[in-house]
């Protein structure tokens, strides 16, 4: 929807004179709205305007406010000075300035939510709410864009019926998911695809409750008119309860038949019952008796240490089925007995933690007359965890497996903590580490190989872990670290962490010490980027050395201080038939570290970039001097059909990402949709939901998005994925003319992805069989070096035509 503001212009005084009116006219351009000044300066009755196509009041199609020459003009901020036609059918110059300007789908506070009246009901929609419970009734009118309720939804989020609330108020509700449901929602606008989702509610009265929403479009023909769904209530909280009373009968039969310490709490932490050893030990130890109902937090309210670790430990056992530590229960004793401690989660029939047991065994004795000499070997005798040597040993039996499972290396290393030694000495600093590394433990899973390895150092192996489940704990182990505060003597000592996060694929090294050093190195990048922050890269056993590495860290960071990365571009030609314009993909390239040193090619530097985390703002500064260049030469706008630049995995997990774009691209006269993002496959497989957002982020800037790398992978994504090119692999189409399968599957692909309505780009065209190959499948794109080598973007500027110069 644009608001423009129109006045006539005297050509003599060189600027808008009489009255001005306002017009609103939608993205159709269609007239939504006219003042009462618009019969004095156009002729028309306002009422007249209402439901017109703009073109009505337009001399030449040149002068339509919407037309791309316009767009630009008013994206400036000044009048534009254009042509329109009177009622009475003479024609004068008008200054013409862009009031408003937004998407008609980005305007949520014109919505309104009603209660919907059952007798009304579309057929339709019945039938949903039967098949999924009859809780709740949504329903979107695309023309009016106003959002109905049942009462069902009204009960469900506990507001009052009929309660004035808007769309984004009810998102608001959504908590977390709030943009996966508006891109589900959008997208079942766009193309009709029916959705469903589940995550968790806060009702107007804090409540949380677990509930399906599922939508689909309804058509008047070819023709999307509604959005209908239901919202489904999955809590059960009534079977929790029901499963927390018999689960305490149980124990209060099962606690006095043992002299071990046994307890019981709920989910939060209030006692549910105890044995008479536990009571009396926890007397002993804290100098009252523990209350049945009361929460633990409290009654340890004067020990804040125990009471630290006693909550975590519980935590633990609330999130997982079942573990075992050996531990004093108390530090308020020198001499403090060691128990065995078994923790067991409570779960409700349908498998909700309700609450968890504690069951204590003392060991002590068993530990002193047992000898502990391979526990020493192994651990670390300050924390417990394990030391240097036992962590190398178990990533050595890593590194000998066959087929490596999906694994980390998270290397945390403290901040500013030698402030504690010097100020409260070495002491106060073991306890502290004993304590944090106990917090961290129950925060792991028990496979994992948690060291210390030196000082205020940790590292963590992660096996059989994706790379973004490891990305999550690392990040959350940081968050433990900062939120976790340790008291002595009146005094909460408390700090950061830095870390490196290694991600442990198929190119690794043989020796474990060289993946602990790249690790370190991410972990030192982290810190003096200014601390309390992860890197993460992967592991590659041909990484450069590190004063190479440093050397060109130094080069890149200064490259891209200095806007001095150097731009190349690839050419795409059409395969199948003839395409006019110019396709090519953007290259980046650094010049040699010394003066006589050819280019740095992405193969060498890329890996740098990640590891050091500036892969994120390399993208953003090829695409700044990409358009910049462009700017430059404006001659190439006609010809410019496809721009492509790749994304980094930062990059495609970058929130602000689009937020950039759009600011990059508002002052290019450029088309947007000829600027396409690649993104790669891997990405899209291990992040299909962020993917999404992104792709629909991306295309309503205007942009095309290109999936990159398609390979057998890509079946599912290439017809589901909302992006608009496919880019084979070169794995499917280098060998066309050799490889019979290879020829089957990129023939596969191309259906799939014709079907689906998105062009085919053939990379790795290295041959002429495989072009004629190419070219047989119908292929859209090849691109290789058959077809065309990389050249500077400098070649690509066009010819400049000198007036002076006599003609041939």
């Amino acid at each position: 929807m644009k608001e423009f503001f129109i006045r006539r212009y005297r050509s003599e005084s060189g600027q808008g004179e009489g009255r001005r009116t306002l017009i609103r006219v939608d993205d159709r351009g269609v007239i939504t709205h006219a003042d009462s000044n618009a019969e004095a300066v156009l002729g028309h009755d306002a009422r007249q305007l209402i439901d017109q196509p703009i073109t009505r009041i337009v001399a030449a199609r040149q002068d339509d406010p919407f037309s791309s020459s316009q767009r630009h003009r008013f994206s400036s901020g000044q009048p534009v000075i254009i042509t329109l036609r009177h009622k009475d059918g003479f024609f004068f110059t008008a200054e013409v300035a862009l009031r408003l300007e937004e998407k008609d789908s980005d305007q949520p506070a014109s919505a309104q939510i009603v209660m919907r009246e059952s007798q009304s009901l579309d057929p339709r929609l019945l039938q949903l709410v039967e098949a999924s419970g009859e809780l709740g009734i949504w329903e979107l009118d695309l023309h009016t864009n106003r959002v109905s309720w049942s009462e069902g939804i009204y009960n469900l989020m506990e507001l009052r019926s009929n309660a004035d609330i808007t769309p984004e108020q009810a998102l608001f509700y959504c908590q977390t998911r709030q943009t996966r449901v508006r891109a589900l929602i959008r997208r079942c606008i766009s193309r009709g695809q029916p959705f469903a989702i589940t995550f968790e509610l806060i009702t107007s009265r804090q409540r949380i409750r677990r509930v399906r929403l599922t939508g689909r479009a309804i058509r008047s023909g070819d023709q999307i008119v509604k959005l209908g769904g239901t919202l489904v209530d999955q809590s059960r909280e009534m079977e929790q309860e029901q499963a927390a009373h018999q689960a305490r009968t149980l124990l209060a039969a099962i606690v006095g038949a043992t002299p071990d310490l046994v307890a019981a709490v709920d989910t939060e932490l209030k006692l549910l019952c105890c044995n008479e050893a536990y009571s009396r030990h926890f007397q002993k130890a804290f100098g009252r008796l523990p209350v049945v109902g009361q929460c633990l937090s409290t009654q340890l309210q004067a020990f804040p240490n125990e009471r630290r670790l006693m909550e975590r430990l519980w935590h633990r056992a609330f999130e997982r089925d079942g573990f075992a530590v050996e531990m004093p229960l108390t530090s308020q004793r020198d001499n403090a007995q060691v128990y065995e401690v078994h923790y067991q989660k409570l779960n409700s029939p349908d498998g909700e933690s309700i609450g968890a047991v504690h069951v204590a065994r003392d060991i002590t004795e068993r530990i002193r007359t047992s000898g502990s000499r391979n526990y020493l070997n192994t651990h670390d005798p300050i924390t417990g965890l394990l030391n240097r040597r036992e962590l190398v040993k178990r990533m050595s039996r890593l590194l000998e497996q066959t087929e490596l499972p999906s694994s980390a290396l998270l290397y945390i290393d403290l901040d500013h903590f030698a402030k504690f030694n010097d100020s409260l000495g070495n002491g106060i600093c073991d306890r502290y580490l004993r304590e944090l590394a106990n917090a961290l433990g129950l925060k792991v899973r028990q496979r994992d190989a948690l060291a210390r390895l030196a000082g205020d150092t940790f590292v963590l192996l992660l096996e059989n872990c994706s790379d973004s489940e490891a990305r999550k704990v690392s990040r959350h182990l940081l968050e433990l670290i900062q939120g976790f505060d340790f008291e002595w003597k009146g005094e909460n000592l408390s700090t950061t962490a830095s870390a490196g996060l290694l991600i442990l694929g198929e190119r690794l090294p043989e020796d474990p010490e060289q993946l602990l050093a790249q690790a370190a190195d991410l972990c030192h990048t982290a810190k003096v980027a200014g601390r309390n922050r992860l890197h993460a890269a992967s592991a590659d056993s041909k990484a450069l050395r590190e004063g190479e590495a440093r050397k060109l860290l130094a080069h890149l960071q200064h490259s891209l201080d200095n806007n001095q990365i150097q731009l190349a571009y690839q050419m795409l030609r059409p395969v199948a038939s003839a395409t006019w314009g110019d396709h090519i993909e953007i290259l980046a390239r650094l010049n040699g570290i010394e003066e006589s040193d050819d280019w740095i090619l992405p193969a060498t530097f890329l890996p740098i970039a990640e590891r050091f985390d500036l892969a994120k703002r390399l993208d953003r500064q090829v695409i700044r001097q990409t358009l910049a260049w462009l700017s430059d030469h404006i001659l190439l706008e006609p010809r410019l059909k496809y721009c492509g630049f790749n994304l980094s995995l930062a990059t495609v997990l970058d929130d602000s990402f689009g937020d950039f774009l759009q600011d990059a691209l508002a002052s290019s006269r450029f088309n947007r949709d000829c600027f396409c993002m690649e993104i790669r496959e891997a990405h899209a497989i291990q992040y299909p939901d962020e993917v999404a957002v992104l792709c629909d982020t991306l295309h309503a800037l205007g942009c095309r998005v290109a999936l990159d790398g398609a390979s057998v992978s890509s079946y599912t994504l290439a017809a589901r994925l909302p992006v608009d090119i496919i880019k084979l692999d070169q794995a499917l189409t280098g060998q066309l003319h050799q490889d019979p399968i290879q020829l089957v599957m990129a023939e596969a692909m191309h259906k799939i992805a014709s079907s689906a309505c998105k062009l085919t780009i053939a990379t790795g065209i290295e041959h002429d069989d495989s072009l004629r190959k190419a070219r047989a499948l119908g292929l859209h794109f090849g691109q290789g070096y058959r077809l065309h080598k990389p050249q500077p973007l400098e070649a690509l500027a066009p010819v400049q035509w000198d007036a002076s110069q006599p003609g041939v």
